[in-house]
């Protein structure tokens, strides 16, 4: 029996050899950066599974707040590796395959959807900064996390459709709750690159900056989320990604029983105090 594809590319991604994701660490923040810029950060085994074992880790770290993704210059991702995209069909088309697609499935669901998973979860801050052009799953991950910012050369390649794909990995979510039912088809149909203006002009992404000032911006609202108190976040963010796929009442409901508890910290009587000033009862 031959060995599957996804357990073949997940052996071959730990056993890479060089960085293909770096980290950098601050006090309460990181920086990831797919660094496999000569294949314009496609999502290789190695970079899938280097990128995953990093945030796993910084997602455990619970001095972490927020955490930045990127790609080296010339491009964020490129998204899927189509030597593995040849490499599956090719399995498929092997009379002795037994997998068949739920192999296919399998990364897609486990490394893939793994990774988007995490971003969504987890209660740190995600943060895409979009440096150059991103596709298919790249582009997926960019809009997966709570916030994206883009530099003036980023470009959005909505390459499902010309590889014969469906948007995947969270992108139809995505698209449709940015663009609507309408917008998230001609996106999909036309597949035309969308350049950093008109990309904030939809919503998909919430600033565009001059290209070296691109991290630096990234910087600031890593500035900006670790200035909050730490259940704050923790708190809003899955509720705003639940309300996403609520009704108002229900919206409503979550807001009224989370609300209470932000009551009985110290940072919000603390900031009660502050703005009644020192005229306040004491």
């Amino acid at each position: 029996m031959t060995t599957p594809t996804y357990e073949t590319m997940v052996r071959r991604g730990r056993e890479a050899d060089g960085e293909a994701v770096r980290v950098e660490r601050g006090t309460d923040r990181a920086l990831v950066t797919f660094a496999e810029p000569e294949r314009l950060n496609a999502l290789s085994a190695a970079v899938v599974r280097q990128l995953r074992d990093a945030l796993e880790s910084l997602t455990a770290d619970p001095g972490v707040r927020a955490i930045v993704l990127t790609g080296e210059d010339p491009g964020f991702s490129a998204g899927g590796d189509l030597e593995m995209m040849d490499a599956a069909v090719a399995r498929l088309r092997d009379p002795d395959d037994e997998a068949g697609t739920t192999d296919v499935w399998r990364w897609i669901r486990y490394e893939f959807g793994g990774i988007v998973r995490l971003i969504a979860r987890t209660d740190k801050a995600f943060i895409a900064a979009i440096n150059g052009a991103t596709a298919g799953v790249g582009l997926a991950f960019a809009l997966t996390c709570d916030l994206a910012i883009a530099s003036e050369r980023a470009l959005l390649v909505p390459a499902f459709g010309r590889l014969g794909l469906l948007p995947e990995v969270g992108t139809s979510w995505a698209l449709t709750r940015r663009l609507g039912y309408q917008g998230a088809f001609a996106f999909y149909a036309a597949g035309r690159h969308i350049d950093a203006g008109e990309a904030q002009r939809l919503g998909l992404v919430h600033e565009v900056h001059p290209h070296d000032e691109l991290l630096a911006a990234a910087d600031a609202w890593c500035e900006r989320i670790a200035a909050l108190p730490a259940h704050a976040l923790a708190m809003t963010k899955p509720l705003l990604r639940a309300c996403a796929d609520a009704s108002w009442e229900q919206a409503l409901a979550l807001e009224e029983f989370a609300e209470p508890n932000c009551f009985t910290t110290r940072a919000f009587a603390g900031a009660v105090a502050a703005l009644r000033g020192p005229t306040g009862p004491q």
